[in-house]
């Protein structure tokens, strides 16, 4: 079963990304429902592993915390695929999964909070849509509370998220 670690991103703030204006370009924007921020792809894992995982993730004892989406941007401006939005603070929660997680799966080598708000097949004029892109800002806040252990289904239509199972943050 192909799994993630995930934070739900609050309804609210869905609403105001999905009326984000990016710029041209052949793809698709993020379904709302699909949109949120991975701590840890964990790839295909066997029924008795995800109970180990369910077990030392059940361990993380970390306070609630406020994240903040900021910036958009790409992660390779030659070659667009993904358009993100930048999320900070999360980086204690990814750690500590990263910890409890160690000797199952690797630490994270560099983990940078976003959140894939489209994935790019073509852009005619890859400068202009950087130049876009650049122009989007937003300081929208919210609160983490807990994060889920996620099963994803790889469909023809796109990916069908299920949590498999929910932590709370104290």
């Amino acid at each position: 079963m192909r799994t993630f670690i995930s934070i739900q991103i609050p309804e609210e703030i869905k609403k105001k990304i999905i009326e984000i204006q990016l710029p041209d370009f052949v793809g698709k924007k993020i379904e709302k429902e699909n949109l949120h921020l991975t701590l840890k792809f964990l790839g295909e894992v066997s029924k008795e592993q995800i109970e180990t995982i369910k077990e030392r993730l059940r361990k993380i004892h970390l306070k609630k915390f406020a994240a903040k989406i900021t910036e958009a941007g790409v992660f390779n401006e030659n070659f667009i695929k993904i358009i993100w939005l930048n999320i900070e603070n999360c980086e204690g929660l990814q750690k500590e999964i990263d910890e409890v997680l160690f000797g199952l799966f690797e630490k994270e080598k560099r983990f940078m909070g976003h959140l894939t708000i489209a994935r790019v097949k073509f852009c005619e004029d890859r400068k202009k849509v950087i130049e876009e892109i650049r122009k989007i800002k937003t300081s929208e806040e919210f609160n983490v509370e807990s994060f889920e252990l996620m099963k994803s289904d790889l469909k023809r239509e796109g990916p069908v998220y299920e949590i498999l199972e929910k932590y709370n943050l104290e």
